[in-house]
């Protein structure tokens, strides 16, 4: 991509819309910051106007009957190429990313971000080559039938900071989704990372080419102001939004978006509660810190399943976890936050427990030195606070920073357990002892109607793209806890809708619902059962 506009002799690199490389509409600029040096690099990016999100509205619309229709294995073949594409230029792609995030080339981009994207892509595809995520089904009494498809309208996506690759608005699981059911795509980059979107950009660009699929498919700008997203999200041409950042401008464009009547499929805010029941902490309560501590601190604490909010009882072996905790978080850290407004909201986060409260354990100030740094911070409640403020004590922030709660009993534990907020994720740990099996069963049916993903003595920072993952949960962690973002093809769902067919002859009917369907095979009605079946 070589085209350029200029604004005071520096190169701006254009938007895609339509699919061709264009100046944006407004002269408003910016640049991303380097978290290494905390100076901002030298590339320039756009800040879109309305025209610009009105052009891309536009062409969406134009093509969105013709992708509705377009044939599963052109989707799918799509979804490979593009993987294939991007692979091809993986140095280029990953070295851009750690250049505007700071994260670990070797340890985090290549070795398990860029694979996990392309992994994505390719388990898309082969979920719409499969085809049962249409869930075909047919009453052959009444001749009724039903499958899901496109929602037939644009889908917004709005990609985060912290995954500049396996969440990349146009390289992600949403991206792939929506894609994947036939829905055209506006992506909005994120502010961080605009160098790494656009290489992943440019190889999209020419697999839609390449693929068939219509250039305007997928369509990229890098920023826009408020307002302007505001009313792309409750724009008649818009079906549904994808969003993934922090949980203030989550709800804001949520309130457009749903006052418009748009689907919004939100992922807001976590804190990922840990608990440890004193059983386990008696057999290795030092293991255990550890444990807790490499999972907060992975990627700086900068992934929205961090366990921030650690909770166990004050007994022996719960005061040996706690000093051993504080032991960990008092050493030095390496590692970068991802930008300015991350360390700003770290400190605000800080001064807020602070103020509520909590005694500082560890950390608590902004490293000193090159680059956007903060230490690694450790606070300590009572469950007593924790149960008077519950609200304080639950508020997300980036950055090594966590919350141990220490309740005076196991009654106290399940309490605390009542007032959590929906999370992403909870961990129990606990040991197969008669008291740490008691407990469990107490809390456990409290810990899971407050959690997507539920973990038995296991750290949730794993998140493994597999059809049974969910990555959801109960508001506000998202804002519907009956949807994922990972696991294909249950991420496909948010970006559809249900079809049905009464009394439609069958040469009118989609493939997936003809009795010669492409699979084989579909849920038939036989006798008041259903039954999936070969037609």
């Amino acid at each position: 991509m070589n085209e350029f506009s200029y604004d005071n002799q520096k190169p701006v690199f254009p938007v895609l819309i339509g699919g061709c490389w264009q100046p944006a509409s407004l002269s408003d600029t910016f640049r991303a910051f380097n978290p290494a040096t905390a100076e901002k690099l030298p590339e320039v990016y756009p800040v879109s106007g309305w025209e610009d999100l009105e052009k891309a509205l536009t062409e969406s619309s134009k093509i969105k009957l013709q992708l509705a229709s377009t044939s599963p294995d052109k989707i799918a073949g799509f979804l490979n190429l593009y993987a294939d594409l991007l692979e091809k230029n993986e140095e280029a792609i990953t070295e851009m990313a750690h250049l505007e995030t700071a994260l670990p080339l070797k340890s985090r981009l290549k070795s398990t971000e860029f694979p996990r994207m392309i992994n994505q892509l390719r388990q898309a595809a082969a979920a719409v080559e499969e085809r049962t995520w249409c869930q075909a089904t047919i009453d052959t009494r009444l001749n009724i039938r039903a499958k899901y498809g496109p929602l037939g309208g644009t889908v917004v996506i709005f990609s985060p900071n912290n995954f500049p690759l396996a969440f990349n608005a146009v390289a992600g699981a949403d991206l792939a989704s929506a894609v994947a059911t036939g829905n055209p795509v506006i992506c909005k980059a994120h502010p961080g990372h605009p160098g790494t979107t656009r290489l992943l950009a440019e190889g999209l660009l020419r697999a839609l080419e390449q693929s068939g699929l219509p250039a305007s498919t997928v369509q990229l700008l890098y920023h826009f102001r408020n307002e302007d997203g505001f009313r792309l999200v409750s724009h008649p041409a818009v079906a549904a939004v994808a969003f993934t950042g922090s949980r203030a401008a989550g709800l804001k464009l949520k309130e457009a978006a749903e006052r418009a009547g748009k689907l919004f499929y939100g992922e807001l805010s976590s804190v990922n509660p840990v608990f440890f029941l004193p059983g386990i902490l008696k057999q290795k309560a030092g293991e255990l810190a550890l444990e807790q501590f490499s999972s907060c601190s992975l990627g700086c604490g900068q992934f929205c399943t961090k366990p921030g909010l650690v909770i166990f009882i004050n007994d022996d072996p719960g005061r040996r976890f706690l000093l051993k905790l504080q032991q960990i978080f008092n050493q030095p850290l390496s590692g970068y936050l991802l930008s300015p407004a991350v360390l700003e909201n770290l400190k605000k986060a800080v001064e807020r427990l602070k103020i509520a409260g909590a005694v500082l354990l560890a950390g608590g100030n902004q490293n000193g030195g090159t680059g956007i740094q903060f230490q690694t911070t450790l606070f300590a409640i009572t469950g007593e606070q924790f149960l008077k403020d519950p609200v304080t004590f639950q508020l997300e922030a980036f950055g090594t920073l966590a919350v141990a709660v220490v309740v005076d009993d196991a009654e106290q534990m399940v309490r605390v357990a009542e007032c959590l907020e929906g999370n992403l994720t909870a961990s129990i740990y606990f040991s197969h002892s008669d008291e740490d099996e008691e407990i469990y069963r107490r809390l456990e049916p409290v810990v899971r109607l407050k959690v997507g993903r539920l973990l038995n003595n296991k750290m949730p920072t794993g998140v493994a793209v597999t059809p049974a993952m969910h990555h959801g949960g109960p508001y506000p962690a998202t804002g519907h806890p009956g949807f994922t973002s990972v696991g294909f093809p249950a991420a496909f769902l948010r970006f559809t809708a249900r079809h049905c067919y009464d009394n439609v002859p069958e040469e009118h009917l989609p493939e997936e619902l003809r009795r010669k369907n492409p699979n084989g095979r579909m849920w038939r009605l036989v006798d008041g059962t259903w039954t999936q079946s070969d037609l």
